[in-house]
């Protein structure tokens, strides 16, 4: 395969096809800026809620409105735009992106199983992400040492872990706080139709319904609505622009002045405290900056790069503008929405324009949905959330998935806050203290990402995480002065979901800890088999563990107990790597556990953290095809002295790599007419690589194998394979481990809680891994055990 044909045809292809870049820009406007673009609804009645705004002069609009504009286009337009999306981690986004490529290059990786073979996958890049050649020698050096100070450093490596899972909850908390915002901000258009009595009986039954509705409808997938989506957002800017512009000419047209930094600067220091405070409302402003870079893997940079720069970012300043000038000539209303959005819409235009803006809120609500779901899936194949059933609701694009428990458990947490509240303000106190903290995290995660990936000069790190860290500070302080006002809500869904997150995280590292401390290496195996007389039975045995290396205790407690395997025993890893996906022909790892007589072997499947998993037989038949290909390749054996720890000896084969063995239907048709003899054969190597089940409708993928004649396979080789083509028809079995953790008497009181209560709960309620869900139960077999640690 000519990867790096491939490559050069795919870079042409993008540079060439503007119509590409500019669908996905299209695309982009419904699913990256829909937060983004409502916040026009609620920036202005949430800054003039703190009292400030009812003077006879414009200095105090001037002055918010300056603030809003700096805002807008320092953090999401330069910050996100031109910086921040450069930090991708192979195409993907988001907080666990930049953990990830941290982990790559500092060797800070939280999963315990890491191997020197992972790090030559193709997307295991060293030097993936930005250009190192601005970086001199002393730079280098500073990376170097900084690097070398958190791989020593546990500590250092718990506090990355933490703020990462920080700005994970936060997001998680926006997507609980973000829809109730966003709908109950659209449907305040009703208290100017309608009298306050009956508007309060009104406002939080649509709001609830309206949200109701949106978390009923995720699971048929945003790509059956998608194509309605980027026509709402388009239309909804579209309006807020033009509304913008009129009010703009027809009420103040020197407003454009007030984009001057000085009248912020005026504002603050006249307001001082108050205005200090109503920077909480200002940073609803940039809420939705984020998404642009966490939906990242669905789109390219370029194209949410001119989606921003040529109609999000002009739309909304005009937005801000004409609310602004509007204001500037209306200082006798009194009542509370007169700084609200919709008093600025000329009369006529009011119910259309609400009827908009309740879509374009429920657009902005799905994609901060459908980032959570995102998010969650990165964090659970990471070992860094319980793991919960995904639904992959799109064949096309593998980003687009659907999970029942957060779903619900986010409709229920919207709600609650939607009726709790039943308030704008508190809403926006407690959705702008989330986004503020993301940023944060996102920032301090980049400064590291400058320095170790990029190798860029450390002046720039330093230079951006003072800038935009202040920056980001102000407004993080002045929403936790509205603590008591809504900001507690994430702070305190975050120490929920932090605490289920890293106890899990905890519980399965220290699992795994002993695991490896109580591996049993082949020499136990060779002495104990005579003691114990152990019985070879047919059948082909699949012992599931999480080692890379070693005979995993369930077996040793199993072959104990029940003196007896099968002729072909494989020791099955099935482990999430911290890259996004893994290309199929590095899938699998393969190698022997000790002499090539005893027909052991160890497969590690390596997946990435946002790879689908196959079903079972297909799984089954790329296992078996895998082995056989390392068994044609004739790898050197391990000695049972040096079988630990030798990953160096493991050979990389593909998915679809074997063609050693053909497959046959139930009725003898051979269903791969590719003959093994073309395999040393150039022209055909890249059609070879791929050989798929039969489509059997009526046996569902009953398949049959048979070695073929070849002169290139020897002899030893050939009754081998024939030996695992025995087995595999005699049937296979799978042995897994089912443990409880127990904490060890004298442990601390924490430990104790973390261990017996809280993880335990947690696994016994989570989903079993994907491989074992997958597992025929006429097939497995259950090894309990219980782990103290």
């Amino acid at each position: 395969m000519d990867l790096e044909g491939g490559r050069t045809r795919g870079n042409s292809s993008k540079k060439d096809s503007w119509r590409t870049v500019l669908t996905l820009a299209y695309q982009s406007l419904g699913v990256v800026y829909g937060d983004l673009s409502i916040s026009p609804l609620y920036v202005f009645r949430s800054t003039f809620g703190e009292g400030i705004g009812h003077s006879n002069t414009n200095e105090e609009i001037f002055g918010v409105l300056s603030l809003v504009f700096w805002s807008v286009t320092l953090v999401p337009l330069v910050k996100y735009v031109f910086i921040v999306l450069r930090a991708d981690d192979n195409g993907e986004g988001g907080t666990f992106a930049l953990y990830s490529l941290l982990c790559r290059h500092a060797k800070v990786n939280s999963l315990p199983n890491c191997q020197l073979a992972d790090e030559e996958l193709y997307e295991y890049k060293k030097d993936s992400c930005g250009s190192g050649g601005a970086g001199v020698s002393s730079d280098r050096g500073f990376a170097f040492r900084l690097k070398a100070t958190l791989e020593k450093r546990k500590v250092l490596q718990k506090i990355l872990l933490i703020l990462a899972l920080i700005g994970t909850c936060m997001v998680i908390g926006d997507g609980v706080l973000t829809p109730a915002l966003s709908v109950f901000s659209a449907i305040s258009g009703f208290e100017l139709s309608m009298s306050k009595e009956h508007h309060a009986y009104v406002e939080v039954p649509v709001a609830c319904t309206i949200l109701v509705g949106l978390f009923a409808l995720q699971h048929y997938g945003t790509h059956r609505v998608g194509f309605l989506f980027a026509p709402i957002v388009i239309t909804w800017l579209f309006c807020i622009s033009a509304i913008g512009l009129y009010n703009i000419f027809f009420w103040n047209p020197q407003i454009y002045r007030a984009l001057c930094p000085i009248y912020a600067l005026r504002f603050i220091r006249k307001t001082q405290t108050g205005g200090w405070m109503a920077l909480g409302g200002v940073l609803l402003s940039i809420t939705g900056s984020e998404a642009m870079f966490a939906d990242l893997g669905h789109f390219s940079q370029l194209s949410i790069q001119i989606a921003f720069t040529s109609v999000v970012y002009p739309s909304l300043i005009l937005a801000y503008m004409g609310q602004a000038a509007y204001l500037s000539r209306h200082h006798d209303v009194e009542h509370a929405y007169h700084f609200g959005f919709y008093v600025s819409v000329p009369e006529n235009l009011r119910w259309p324009v609400l009827v908009i803006a309740v879509f374009a809120a429920v657009v902005g609500s799905q994609a901060i949905i459908t980032g959570t779901f995102s998010i969650i899936k990165q964090c659970s194949a990471l070992n860094c959330f319980p793991r919960v059933k995904v639904v992959h609701t799109s064949s096309k694009i593998h980003g687009q998935i659907y999970i029942p428990e957060i779903n619900w458990l986010l409709m229920l947490l919207t709600l609650a806050v939607t009726i709790g509240f039943r308030n704008t303000q508190h809403l926006g106190h407690a959705s702008g203290l989330a986004v503020i903290t993301v940023m944060l995290v996102t920032t301090c995660l980049m400064s590291l990402v400058i320095v170790l990936c990029w190798h860029q000069n450390v002046l720039f790190a330093l230079t951006f995480v003072l800038f935009f860290g202040t920056i980001e500070s102000l407004f993080f302080s002045a929403s936790l002065t509205k603590f008591l006002q809504g900001a507690w809500v994430p702070i305190a869904l975050a120490f929920v979901f932090m605490t289920v997150m890293y106890v899990w995280h905890f519980g399965t590292l220290k699992k795994y800890e002993f695991d490896v401390q109580n591996k049993v290496s082949i020499n136990w195996l060779l002495g104990i088999g005579p003691s114990i007389g152990i019985v070879r039975v047919r059948g082909v045995g699949l012992i599931h563990t999480d080692l890379v290396s070693g005979i995993p205790v369930i077996f040793s407690h199993f072959v104990t107990n029940l003196p007896a395997f099968h002729q072909i025993l494989v020791f099955l890893c099935i482990k999430h790597v911290p890259v996004p996906h893994v290309r199929p022909e590095e899938r699998f790892l393969v190698g022997r556990v000790g002499p090539k007589n005893f027909r052991l072997y160890r497969c590690i499947v390596r997946y990435g953290y946002r790879d689908i998993h196959k079903d079972d037989v297909e799984f089954e038949n790329d296992l078996l095809c895998s082995i056989a290909e390392f068994i044609r390749t004739g790898s050197t054996e391990i000695s049972s002295n040096d079988e630990i720890e030798k990953i160096e000896r493991m050979t990389v084969v593909g998915t679809y790599s074997s063609q050693t063995i053909s497959r046959r239907g139930e009725n003898g048709d051979n269903n791969n007419n590719n003959n093994v003899d073309n395999l040393d054969s150039e022209e055909t190597s890249s059609e070879l690589k791929e050989i798929k089940s039969p489509q059997v409708i009526e046996l569902k993928k009953q398949v049959r194998f048979s070695v073929p004649e070849s002169p290139k396979i020897d002899l030893e080789a050939k009754e081998e394979l024939e030996e695992v083509i025995e087995a595999r028809e005699a049937g296979i079995a799978y042995i897994i481990g089912h443990s409880y953790m127990k904490a060890k008497p004298g442990s601390s009181t924490i430990k104790k809680i973390a261990i017996n209560f809280v993880y335990e709960f947690l696994r016994r309620n989570s989903r079993a891994p994907s491989f074992v869900l997958g597992v025929p139960h006429a097939s497995s077999l259950e090894v309990g055990m219980m782990y103290q640690v």
